[in-house]
């Protein structure tokens, strides 16, 4: 795995004069960790931009801070909505030789035949799984074959998922990542078949009663007759 590298510096702007430090092309951010004390610090926003912008939630970055390293993952990012660009970072400081539990984003990949060849609708249970490793093997995503989905019917389970002895998933093995349903059956035109002909012996029927009822006034005049 590449190593990813941050160049940072120590910061004491807060509150209101952090925005005259974006403007002058600088990223605040802090670094937090289960052994370590907060510590704000602020990047150079262009290359933060272009180097998060192509990592996951499970990649691990190094902070270059004071001539100390802080091996990090990315725990949350804030955005500008408008222009887009990132307004603040959270980097959680983790060992090298302690397990961490960890998000791993699911991506689908191939070409289910159930979906190909017999119209099946493809169903994805799950987004991401939870995994415990080392920081350095966590992967960046899991790829989940969709060849696997054959038949309708056919499934794709956790339990499936193989990520290295390593690497262990804390979801439970018999929860569904994805299947192949079976596609949905039309039923409107009988439905709608069937709306037509109560319309139209609705529509008859007030015609036969008016009818009824002249031939039965005809009847009683006759009478007194």
């Amino acid at each position: 795995m590449e190593k990813v590298v941050l160049k940072a510096v120590k910061r004491d702007v807060t509150g209101k004069q952090v925005k005259a430090m974006r403007r002058a092309g600088q990223l605040p951010a802090v670094i937090y960790g289960r052994r370590l004390e907060p510590i704000a610090i602020a990047l150079n926003a262009h290359d933060a931009g272009l180097t998060l912008g192509r990592l996951t939630s499970s990649s691990l970055v190094t902070i270059e801070l004071d001539g100390q390293e802080y091996p990090a993952l990315v725990r949350e990012k804030q955005r500008n909505y408008i222009k887009g660009g990132l307004t603040h970072v959270d980097f959680m400081a983790v060992s090298l030789t302690d397990k961490i539990t960890a998000s791993i984003r699911i991506e689908f990949s191939g070409v289910s035949g159930a979906v190909k060849d017999f119209n099946a609708v493809f169903v994805h249970g799950l987004e991401s799984l939870e995994v415990e490793c080392l920081p350095t093997e966590l992967p960046e995503r899991v790829t989940v074959d969709l060849g696997m989905l054959k038949q309708i019917g056919d499934a794709i389970h956790v339990g499936d998922i193989k990520l290295g002895e390593n690497i262990r998933i804390l979801d439970d093995p018999d929860t569904m990542v994805a299947i192949a349903a079976a596609p949905k059956v039309e039923e409107e035109a009988p439905v709608a078949a069937a709306v037509g002909e109560v319309a139209e012996a609705v529509a008859a029927e007030p015609e036969l009663s008016v009818e009824r009822g002249k031939k039965e006034e005809e009847g009683e005049e006759e009478k007194k007759k």
